[in-house]
């Protein structure tokens, strides 16, 4: 029997001491209205209503069930509106990962739009690299993730991408720094200062072989996992760094000038399994694309530097499958 359907009905008449009136607001016939009170009172074996005058009044076990009945009912809707908030990522723990090097001000932004759209989520974030992150996401330990493409793997969906346009990051005293932007080839001889390839294998590979298709083949790839010494290696000369503009205004004694042609991009975007995924994961991944646009300004344009092109920036792979 379904028990909350028949309380339902109960309700309504218990209100309204009328048939007639509770069947109009139920929006059924009063016949299986009349039906399904009966049922109700033979599975409770108890009279609810007292049907032997002109006017219907409700037994005694028919005023105790009433308040019982409503708080039922009550928690019924409390019920489905939690599991609408769950189904919704609303709710729960989300465990998300983001890249190393994600700004403090990116952070701030998403953590703050997580806030504002669903302020009862839980959000663990996990600081991660790409690599990390795939195989995570692989495990089901991680819900969503933020990551550098290209990526190799079938069972993830991504999420809208956002292509931050790279430049070379250079000390300001080379003589490479006084020209508006730099040709690959004429890079010839130096180191590359890049993040390790195990970070990020398909990226790395990328990398290299835009600049080899340019003229460019590294002497070495000396390997930086954060900031700080990445700087270091390029200050120390002889290495140069592949970035976005913003990595540079962390160290004034670092020159960012554009490439020549703009033949790099880093693609970002967001990552989830492809299924049985956390109900918020899609929110996470338009969200941090709506982030990643606001807080990745673009290179200004400067004595030192060209104003960015009007065209996209041109990305040579692809992640919407």
């Amino acid at each position: 029997m379904d028990l909350l359907r028949h309380l339902r009905h109960f309700v309504v008449v218990a209100h309204e001491l009328h048939f007639g009136r509770a069947a109009d607001l139920l929006g059924m016939a009063q016949p299986p209205l009349s039906q399904s009170i009966q049922r109700l009172e033979r599975e409770l074996t108890v009279e609810l209503f007292d049907r032997s005058r002109r006017q219907v009044r409700l037994t005694t076990a028919g005023e105790l069930l009433l308040g019982e009945a409503e708080e039922l009912l009550a928690g019924e809707g409390r019920l489905r509106n939690l599991m609408g908030q769950i189904r919704a990522g609303e709710l729960g723990v989300l465990r998300a990962g983001v890249p190393p090097e994600t700004p403090a001000v990116t952070l701030r932004a998403l953590l703050d739009g997580l806030t504002t759209r669903a302020p009862g989520l839980d959000v663990e974030l996990h600081e991660l690299t790409t690599a990390e992150q795939v195989r995570m996401l692989a495990e089901r330990t991680l819900d969503v993730g933020l990551v550098h493409h290209p990526v190799a793997a079938d069972e993830l969906r991504f999420g809208a991408p956002v292509d931050v346009p790279l430049g070379v990051l250079l000390p300001r005293t080379s003589p490479l720094a006084r020209g508006r932007e730099v040709a690959l080839a004429s890079l010839a001889g130096l180191d590359l200062v890049a993040a390790p390839r195990a970070t990020a294998p398909g990226w790395h590979d990328h990398l290299l072989a835009v600049c080899r298709q340019h003229g460019w083949r590294p002497t070495r790839v000396r390997p930086a996992r954060n900031p700080e010494f990445l700087f270091g290696l390029v200050l120390a000369g002889g290495g140069v760094a592949v970035e976005p503009a913003a990595v540079a205004r962390r160290e004034p004694r670092i020159a960012w000038r554009p490439i020549v042609d703009a033949p790099l991009a880093k693609r970002t975007s967001a990552a989830w399994p492809d299924r049985s995924a956390h109900p918020a994961a899609p929110m996470f991944g338009q969200l941090a694309a709506d982030v990643l646009a606001d807080t990745e300004p673009a290179p200004p344009a400067s004595a030192g530097t060209s104003a960015p092109a009007a065209r996209p920036w041109p990305v040579l792979f692809d992640t919407t499958g």
